[in-house]
């Protein structure tokens, strides 16, 4: 068929998408920085260069990225059970918290099922529900911002199959307490599995939030999920776990898509454990310009919630919201609006956060 006569064939109706995929809004991601003075904050990323270790195995393994890299992640997933004192069998890796949550709502429910989450939350929560075919079931924060884990209980139905809790939450970065969480999971059915989200866990005080841990030993239905790309710096090689019951984690590696991650972030991963006191250092520093910033966002007449997380959050209608992100654009610092709710602040380094307290002091009031 010459070219004119692709141009005036009739036209055909294309393959249509499923119901699900056509009406699924876009995950919006922090906006990306182009420039030396442009601070990027709107990712929740880390400001650090990666840990020099990572940074090495990366160039190490660079060489053999002609390989397929080791589906099963066996050697990482060996190096994470010594670092949380569970078993190989009981982890299950993807890339990021992100790719391990799709294979866990892809390993539970079925079409209709239903899955419960606070909202605001995660923003790729309802979105991976949707995907799957299942019904997503948003729970209003409560007044401090936090999981209003009493509605969350009395909204499970016997189509509810998973329950997902975000410590810290993001993007408000209110924690929920070990003894709520206990109280929970003594109120919902063994048969639905309460995922405990701590994408920002290395970021919390001691004993803000809960030790997740002892209840995934104590409640087997708990599944611990956690992420390379925030306080690890490794954002960019997408890297994620769960910790789950044997058979569970089975499923969740049953379910990954093959390959998904990749040789040199499993490489790099495993780095950044044994390089877990150089985190911590990095993360002390956070902490400490977190607490700063908050003291002096108060001061300054900003009510905030006690952030546990590498962000702050600035409760605005929208209105307060875009003048505060016009005035953080102007200023070449980018922020995370969220429509109807307020602004999240990436805290990064001193330079940055000075800039962010300047800002903020111009619109206080």
């Amino acid at each position: 068929m010459t070219s004119d006569q692709l141009l005036t064939a009739p036209a055909t109706a294309l393959p249509a998408l499923r119901g699900a995929v056509a009406g699924l809004p876009s995950y919006v991601p922090g906006r990306r920085s182009a420039g030396l003075d442009i601070a990027a904050l709107a990712s929740n990323e880390s400001h650090y260069e990666p840990l020099p270790a990572a940074a090495a195995a990366v160039t190490e393994a660079a060489g053999a990225m002609n390989r397929y890299p080791d589906s099963a992640a066996v050697e990482l997933r060996e190096r994470l059970a010594r670092h949380l004192g569970v078993t190989a069998g009981e982890i299950a890796v993807g890339p990021g918290s992100v790719g391990v949550l799709q294979q866990i709502i892809t390993g539970l429910c079925d079409a209709d099922d239903e899955v419960i989450f606070a909202w605001r939350s995660f923003e790729a929560y309802p979105i991976l529900v949707e995907l799957a075919g299942a019904r997503p079931v948003r729970i209003p924060l409560d007044d401090a911002e936090g999981h209003d884990l009493e509605a969350m209980a009395a909204a499970v139905t016997d189509r509810t199959k998973v329950i997902l809790l975000c410590t810290p939450n993001n993007p408000t970065g209110v924690p929920i307490s070990h003894e709520s969480i206990e109280a929970f999971l003594r109120s919902v059915r063994s048969d639905i599995l309460v995922v405990v989200d701590e994408a920002y866990v290395e970021y919390a005080e001691a004993g803000s939030g809960p030790d997740s841990l002892a209840l995934y030993r104590r409640y087997p239905n708990v599944c611990i999920l956690r992420t390379f790309s925030k306080a690890y710096g490794l954002a960019g090689l997408r890297v994620g776990y769960a910790v789950a019951a044997p058979a569970i984690a089975e499923g969740l590696r049953r379910t990954a898509l093959p390959f998904s991650v990749s040789a040199l972030a499993q490489k790099a991963a495993i780095a950044s454990l044994d390089a877990g006191d150089e985190m911590e250092s990095r993360v002390a520093a956070v902490k400490a310009e977190r607490a700063r910033m908050a003291a002096e966002l108060e001061a300054q007449g900003w009510k905030l919630q006690p952030s546990q997380g590498n962000f702050l959050w600035i409760r605005a209608d929208d209105s307060l919201r875009e003048a505060l992100v016009d005035a953080f654009d102007r200023a070449d610092i980018l922020v995370r609006g969220y429509q109807g709710d307020g602004v999240r602040i990436t805290v990064a380094d001193p330079a940055a956060n000075n800039r962010v307290l300047r800002l903020l002091a111009a619109h206080a009031g």
